[in-house]
């Protein structure tokens, strides 16, 4: 059984993988780089070893490094949280190899669905329906172009080894194309070393779904129900809830067993999610699996119950998922609102700096999960996340109206955040009314005046 587990990341989701294994019994050890000398998790952790300078290139991108400090401190396992790592199969193999328990899926179900098109074509197998397309990636923009007409336009061209909304564009016609398909491929090729691309058609306006899965090493897989990611900017996920509110029991039957089968079909072991994209008549298609922990798997323990983390590093020591899908019930409403150092007055631009003063909400169904505090220096060189703020009640207007109370409360002296946005967001009538789509943040901000959120 695991004895000690490396954590390969920073922030709060380094900080929320310190408290499970502490709740489990299990030490801890936290690789950092010099920028984050100071952070939280490595205050908590039980060890802690630096492993390079403050850019990620020289640290917490290092495979090499990270593997010898789990080598120096003689840990079992290495969670990788998300982001960096996480989703690198290569990195996988490597811990395989050493004899270290990689605590996420196998290197070969990562390396499957991290090819977007050769998951697309692995689900399809496992008749699960995705967006009209290319069978693969383009060679050529001639062939991107016959393609991008027999399936009618408007067409999204996408990184092959995409995410995070980098070498993905959008194009109406056959003047727009030819610009918009060099653009993504450039794109793709400096933020993932990979230019190839892939056309899908534009589903207009619609819903993101994701449904979390869980997969034991015997043979169990099940989805604890959806989360609602529509509220995006620039393919970046804000805001999550759960369930969600255009959801309804036959759909969530059908896209859950669709969600399984997809991760089946990737001989999937671990948590993953399975992200859909579903049009106002409720058709859905699969866009991509994520195989990793997500940042927004909060809501979905609140409204479950249950603890996805302690549930990855059980079934990495081998065990059995202790429950079945007859089990899983949906207690609770969710909302989560990412809390990120940027100013939205500013278009978003980054705010990195000291915090001075910071009060984090609480009270009945209010959980924040961060890792600053008064006088941390938020560094320059991550994503500008500080933190997650996660509010849940017995119907949806109960957390709405908690999460608008908490964000009303709660205060980071210093920087510029996201908080005022949210807090916006939480009183508009008609994210009230459930009615956001993946078009909602852009119509948002074009009827707000920035002031707002100063």
């Amino acid at each position: 059984m695991i004895q000690k587990i490396l954590i390969a990341n920073r922030g709060e989701i380094a900080l929320r993988i310190v408290r499970a294994c502490r709740e489990l019994g299990i030490k801890t050890l936290a690789v950092y780089s010099e920028a984050d000398v100071q952070s939280l998790h490595v205050q908590l952790a039980d060890e802690a070893i630096c492993i390079g300078g403050p850019k990620s290139a020289d640290s917490y991108l290092r495979a090499d490094r990270i593997i010898s400090a789990a080598e120096i401190a003689d840990v079992d396992a290495i969670h990788p949280g998300y982001g960096f790592l996480s989703e690198n199969a290569k990195f996988a193999e490597q811990c395989e190899s050493c004899n270290i328990k990689f605590i996420g899926p196998k290197s070969k179900s990562i390396k499957l669905m991290g090819d977007k098109a050769i998951a697309k074509e692995t689900v399809r197998k496992a008749s699960v329906q995705t967006v009209p397309g290319s069978d693969g990636p383009v060679e050529s923009e001639a062939e991107a172009v016959k393609i991008a007409r027999k399936v009618g336009y408007p067409v999204i061209i996408k990184a092959v080894a995409g995410g995070g909304g980098r070498g993905m564009r959008i194009a109406h016609n056959d003047v727009s194309f030819a610009k918009e398909y060099h653009v993504a491929r450039n794109e793709a090729e400096k933020a993932f070393s990979d230019g190839r691309v892939y056309l899908e058609k534009y589903i207009e306006r619609p819903r993101h779904i994701e449904f979390q899965i869980l997969a034991d090493s015997h043979g169990k897989v099940l989805h604890l129900g959806e989360r609602d990611c529509s509220v995006q900017r620039r393919h970046q996920k804000l805001i999550e809830e759960s369930p969600s509110p255009f959801m309804t029991p036959d759909l969530r039957k059908k896209m859950g067993k669709a969600a399984v089968r997809a991760a089946e079909a990737a001989e999937y072991e671990n948590a993953g999610t399975i992200e859909f994209i579903v049009d106002a008549k409720g058709n859905f298609y699969f866009i991509e699996m994520n195989t990793r922990i997500q940042v927004e798997h909060p809501v979905t323990e609140e409204v479950t119950g249950i603890d996805l983390i302690k549930q990855q590093i059980h079934i990495a020591n081998g065990l059995e998922l202790e429950f079945d899908q007859k089990d899983i019930t949906f207690t609770k409403h969710a909302i989560e609102c990412r809390i990120n150092a940027e100013d939205p007055a500013r278009n978003f631009a980054p705010s990195p700096g000291t915090i001075g003063l910071y009060y984090s909400p609480g009270g009945h169904g209010v959980r924040v999960d961060s890792h600053v505090y008064s006088g941390y220096v938020i560094p320059p060189y991550y994503d500008s996340m500080i933190g997650k703020l996660i509010c849940f009640g017995a119907t949806r207007k109960m957390a709405l109206e908690r999460a608008y109370r908490a964000l009303s409360e709660y205060l980071v002296r210093g920087i510029k955040t996201t908080i005022p946005l949210h807090r916006a967001i939480m009183a508009d009538p008609l994210f009230i009314e459930g009615k956001a789509t993946t078009a909602y943040m852009e119509e948002f901000l074009s009827r707000t005046t920035p002031e707002l959120f100063s």
